[in-house]
């Protein structure tokens, strides 16, 4: 028997997971995650979401970096 896949709650996520749904919904993604869970993407979905998670975290961590060289 399956594992049952806990159900989202879009209330208690953590900072990561804000930014994974943030981009699924950009992609058009979020209703089908919500009603079927994350292993319900193909593997060019999923690879496009890891991707722009990268993506975004470099950018933040640069902006830090510019941020505390300025001081």
């Amino acid at each position: 028997m399956p594992k049952k896949e806990k159900k989202i709650d879009l209330n208690n996520l953590t900072p990561q997971e804000k930014i994974k749904f943030e981009i699924a919904e950009e992609l058009g993604l979020k209703d089908k995650v919500l009603s079927d869970g994350w292993k319900s993407l193909s593997a060019r979905e999923t690879g496009r979401i890891g991707g722009l998670m990268t993506k975004r975290k470099r950018e933040a961590q640069k902006k830090e970096n510019e941020k505390l060289g300025e001081t």
